[in-house]
């Protein structure tokens, strides 16, 4: 199947407001907007951890970005109202499992008012023709089986983290039913779509109980790697990978309108779908040294999940097509690249454009 290239001519000064503009799949997204041409404005809490991929990429100096908290409402409106976006990718987030036990009240705050606060927000203005909402592919109903959940599959959530982002997928589902429905399309002119993706992994990525941060962390440090759950099955996903389906997602919402306002899995193929323990061997042949142990489990986490992306590929002609052993080897060659005192917002956007040239070479475009 051929893929879509991303329509560079569409998102030329195009007014996008990302929200999680400072975390780390924000800060890819802004990027890529940057380079696209867009015109680009973040909402979020400052960075989260030290270091940050938005710090030690410079990714502020090519967009407008506002330091702001997403349940702060009051605020959210008059940022939202000022700048008058066109497209709107949501991800600001309370993004991990282990911290949700800790502050599940936070999570739940943060996930699903959050969402709320943005949407309610949008409502106040009619220049917004496209909203994508990230979640996870945790919002499923886990059983645990060897298939992938497809979009129609029931919403679920063992863990606070999950169960929120459950939670957000209808808080989007209610208000694109109450107030920007198909009926009244030719008024609101806004389409609403959530997207699922889980395990994304890149370069730059610093969150704490995050498999591959801390493995990098423990190997700079010539320390063990500690893993929880070796044997746990995850499918792996390289960053830019569905951040290229939410591109293509938002273009089709603004161009199609409400044909495609609904829930989309962006993940990877099976063949991506290794244990902790394969995905840490590659990581540790790729630094060329270290070793690894285990320590008890913690507190409940899924060991086996997958979503089905057939509608995606079908529908927008997206798939994934990056090998995991070459992204593994991407992510070490970031790592000491930074350590190393590179610039990273040069290394970043040079990663982007190699990753379009393979997307055009896999397209079957020819120039």
């Amino acid at each position: 199947m051929e893929l879509t290239m991303i329509n560079t001519a569409f998102w030329a000064d195009k007014k996008v407001l990302l929200t999680g503009h400072t975390g780390f799949k924000g800060s890819w997204l802004s990027l890529w907007l940057q380079q696209l041409g867009a015109d680009v404005y973040g909402y979020a809490l400052e960075p989260q951890t030290k270091p940050d991929l938005f710090s030690s990429a410079e990714v502020a100096k090519g967009m407008y970005s506002q330091i702001g908290d997403i349940c702060d409402l009051q605020n959210l409106q008059a940022f939202v109202s000022k700048i008058q976006p066109e497209i709107v990718f949501h991800l600001a987030a309370e993004p991990l499992v282990r911290a949700s036990y800790l502050d599940p009240l936070k999570t739940f705050q943060v996930n699903v008012m959050g969402t709320a606060n943005l949407l309610q927000a949008i409502r106040q203005i009619d220049s917004v023709r496209a909203v994508v909402v990230v979640t996870t592919d945790k919002v499923y109903q886990n059983k645990e089986w060897h298939w992938g959940y497809r979009e129609i599959d029931p919403l679920g959530g063992y863990d606070p983290y999950s169960s929120s982002k459950a939670c957000a997928e209808l808080v989007a589902a209610s208000f694109r039913s109450s107030f920007f429905n198909v009926t009244d399309y030719a008024k609101h002119r806004c389409a609403i779509a959530t997207v699922r993706a889980g395990n994304v992994i890149g370069g730059g990525d610093y969150a704490p109980d995050r498999l591959i941060p801390d493995v990098l962390a423990a190997l700079q440090d010539g320390q063990d790697v500690v893993l929880r759950s070796p044997s746990a099955t995850r499918p792996w996903q390289y960053v830019l990978e569905p951040l290229h389906g939410y591109l293509l997602l938002a273009e089709h919402l603004v161009k199609d309108g409400m044909k495609y306002a609904d829930a989309w899995n962006f993940g990877p193929d099976e063949h991506s779908s290794q244990s902790v323990q394969w995905v840490v061997e590659e990581l540790i042949q790729a630094w060329g040294s270290g070793v690894w142990r285990t320590e008890a489990q913690q507190c409940h986490e899924t060991t086996l999940l997958n979503v089905d992306s057939t509608k995606a590929r079908r529908q927008l002609n997206w798939r994934t097509f990056c090998s995991l052993e070459g992204v593994l080897l991407r992510i070490v060659q970031w790592q000491q690249a930074f350590v190393k005192g590179e610039s990273m917002h040069a290394y970043c956007l040079a990663e982007i454009q190699s990753y379009q040239t393979l997307l055009t070479n896999e397209s079957g475009v020819t120039s």
